[in-house]
């Protein structure tokens, strides 16, 4: 049962500011990074399932974008409404509701008879999601304090959530081969069911010590905004960016978020706070973590098609390439605390995603031929790991400095930076490499496209960010503008 109180509940000792854990710690932090693992989980198990969905359940080739879209609106669209819920009325208690929606729907999923409700259960799987993750954020930097604590839990963190993506590549094609597209969904119902039991006992209640008035102006006008942009660029992804089903939404869309910013600037209870925006660490740290989701996922991508289509490599040897992958991005999380507490987080921001795109660069050299997959294997496994100093490093960088009370707001945008860029890299660029008549051509052009925007934001982060302390310490407040 939630503690009905106003202020975060010391049920438990603070951890102590090291990077060593204690069993609770350990525990708590299994809970937290576990179901930011199945929602990024979520995001890649059906689609390599997705043909034999479409046969099963008699879904056409153009119907089956929704089986993604589906679960990719809500979970972007509600991310900072939720976020704001869960601060005013209690993290723990949206948190746990998320957990439950999440796996009852994975589960309605699994058994569907028809599209219709398979595209029911995916929208409210991608609602609880936006439940989960800006809730377990807060609750995961509330409950590690500013040090080598939360430098490690983040690391953890971070590390799983770019896991997901890779396993559910992986896991979805061993699952569909072997058991059948549902079993991808039913997998999601089982984790639920090992999390979900432990969470009550492990967390304690966390809300803001205020409690003002919901922003609902601001909560409509983002949230619309956020819809309308993420079904635009996942239509596009499918049928082009010249259509009216395009075009009209992606306009509401941004006129929508630009509504949402004069909203928010005269609003007495924002539900983004505008002066946070204005922050050198959370306005440069966000672009350098919407960067490098959306970038890498991208890459992930097109070497999905390359490996297959090209190569012509089975579901499985893709598999192993991304395996391989997979290990390095784990190694990657356990030394990017390390990293980030030598060189600093802003250093460690500008220098991962100079990195990755260094990397993504190499593979340029990808032809037809064999040792093409050797080249593939290590340079998008050396980018990884980049990729996960930079969101290491990103996450701290944010929400360093901010008091608990707001610190919902700053993991909100950083939540919402890790939604949206897993959810518009693909349709931004993978459209150049699905609609191109050369497959390998398109693919070069989606990775050069990839690298120069990396190594542009690699540059733009470094300067914006230059002389800022490092996120493990103290962080300035210090706005973009004049004082």
């Amino acid at each position: 049962m939630a503690i009905d109180t106003t202020t975060p509940a010391p049920s438990r000792p603070e951890p102590s500011d090291t990077a060593r854990l204690s069993t609770r710690d350990t525990l708590v932090l299994f809970v937290l990074c576990a179901a930011q693992f199945m929602v990024a989980l979520d995001f890649s198990v059906l689609n390599v399932a997705l043909p034999a969905l479409g046969t099963d359940l008699g879904m056409s080739r153009s119907a089956l974008q929704w089986a993604v879209t589906a679960f990719a609106l809500p979970s972007g669209g509600f991310l900072l409404l939720l976020g704001r819920v869960g601060d005013l009325y209690g993290r723990r208690r949206l948190f746990l509701t998320g957990l439950a929606l999440f796996g009852a729907a994975s589960l309605l999923a699994a058994l569907a008879p028809d599209p219709a409700t398979l595209l029911t259960g995916r929208a409210l799987q991608g609602l609880g999601a936006a439940a989960i993750v800006p809730t377990g954020m807060s609750l995961l930097t509330t409950t590690f304090p500013e040090g080598p604590a939360r430098d490690r839990a983040l690391g953890i963190s971070g590390t799983l959530l770019s896991l997901g993506f890779t396993v559910g590549m992986l896991a979805g094609g061993v699952l569909t081969d072997t058991l059948g597209w549902r079993s991808t969904m039913g997998l999601l119902s089982l984790c639920t069911l090992v999390v979900l039991p432990l969470a009550p006992g492990l967390l304690s209640e966390s809300r803001t010590p205020h409690r003002p008035r919901l922003d609902v102006p601001g909560a409509v006008t983002v949230t619309g905004g956020l819809l309308c942009l993420i079904y635009a660029l996942t239509t596009a992804a499918d049928r082009g960016f010249g259509g009216a089903d395009v075009v009209a939404p992606l306009t509401a869309g941004v006129l929508l978020i630009a509504l949402f910013t004069a909203v928010e600037a005269r609003s007495d209870a924002p539900l983004v706070s505008l002066p946070m925006l204005r922050r050198r660490t959370v306005a440069w740290g966000n672009l350098g973590g919407l960067v490098t989701f959306s970038m890498m996922s991208t890459v992930v991508f097109v070497l999905t098609l390359y490996l297959q289509e090209v190569l012509r490599l089975s579901a499985f040897g893709a598999g192993l390439v991304f395996g391989v992958q997979g290990l390095m991005s784990a190694l990657a999380g356990s030394l990017a605390p390390r990293v980030v507490g030598r060189f600093g987080a802003r250093r460690t921001l500008a220098g991962s995603l100079a990195g990755q795109g260094v990397l993504t660069a190499a593979l340029l050299g990808l032809d037809a031929g064999p040792w093409s997959v050797v080249l593939a294997t290590a340079a998008v496994s050396l980018a990884s790991m980049c990729h996960l100093g930079a969101i290491v490093s990103y996450g701290l960088t944010v929400t360093s400095g901010v008091p608990d009370e707001k610190q919902g707001l700053a993991t909100g945008l950083v939540t919402s930076t890790q939604q949206v860029g897993l959810t518009v890299g693909i349709p931004l660029l993978g459209v150049l490499a699905t609609t191109s008549a050369d497959l390998t051509a398109g693919v070069h052009t989606v990775l050069a496209l990839d690298a120069v925007i990396v190594l542009a934001a690699a540059a733009a982060v470094a300067a914006g960010l230059r002389g800022r302390r490092a996120a493990s310490g103290p962080v300035e407040t210090e706005p973009l503008g004049p004082r």
